[in-house]
């Protein structure tokens, strides 16, 4: 399956060595890499290769300044062809402008989006098509006039919490100012507290504290804290009878 890291802090924080941790893994996920930075404006990375295979990650991850918001994303293909345009994060705006940045580690199996959205898709993973059709969850919300930050969390945790029954909804977004964080699959995501933030991650990257992430309850944060909080669901992805599982990956 894909792996996913996110970090937010209220201050600069050097993870250079997280981020090498993190992309080293990609030897059992070799499908592509990805990242979102802020560098005065947001900046999404992608490559349709392994990340131990790039030509410059390593120089990148070495030459990069402390962030305060990141997110990455190393690939094994589950649905869609091996390209730069299923590499995620995947990035769009909303209809007030505002840009919205997702990873997700999981399969789509069921839901209206699944189809309806392959047409304005740019690549052609189930993934891309939930974050679109997000969106538009986001854009209903909007039609009363811009929403605030609290009711841009229920829009996005309501759109969670209806999709992730029979869906790996293992995903990090981020809205320019919110990060939310969701798992609905057991025994994966980790934080760990650093002194000035909170890193996510599929499986932990040192030997440190990580700590499970809550299951099957949207959580967002804001500079490093919590903000807000939803209900849990009940939305927890039990895996079908035709996964196979090898060496701790799932293939369909």
């Amino acid at each position: 399956m894909c792996e996913l890291l996110g970090f937010t802090a209220s201050e600069k924080t050097d993870i250079s060595s997280y981020l090498r941790a993190f992309y080293a893994r990609s030897v059992q996920h070799p499908h592509g890499w990805g990242m979102m930075y802020e560098d005065g404006v947001r900046v999404i990375l992608r490559e349709a290769v392994s990340a131990k295979e790039s030509t410059f990650l390593a120089d990148f991850i070495d030459a990069m300044q402390p962030q305060k918001i990141f997110l990455g994303h190393i690939r094994f293909a589950t649905v869609g062809t091996v390209r730069e345009e299923n590499c995620h994060p995947f990035g769009g705006l909303d209809d007030s402008g505002r840009e919205w940045t997702m990873i997700h580690n999981g399969t789509i199996f069921h839901g209206d989006h699944n189809h309806r959205y392959a047409a304005a898709q740019q690549g052609d993973t189930d993934s891309e098509r939930f974050f679109l059709a997000l969106l538009d969850a986001v854009n209903r919300q909007l039609a009363g006039g811009i929403p605030t930050a609290r009711e841009r969390f229920e829009a996005v945790s309501r759109f969670i919490a209806e999709h992730s029954p029979r869906n790996k909804l293992n995903l990090i977004l981020y809205d320019g100012d919110l990060l939310y964080v969701h798992k609905n699959l057991k025994n994966t995501l980790y934080f760990k507290r650093l002194e000035h933030g909170i890193l996510f991650a599929t499986k932990p990257l040192d030997s440190g504290i990580w700590v499970p992430f809550p299951m099957t309850q949207v959580i967002a944060y804001r500079n490093g804290q919590e903000m807000f909080r939803g209900e849990r669901h009940k939305g927890v992805f039990e895996p079908p009878l035709d996964y196979i599982t090898v060496n701790d990956a799932m293939y369909i």
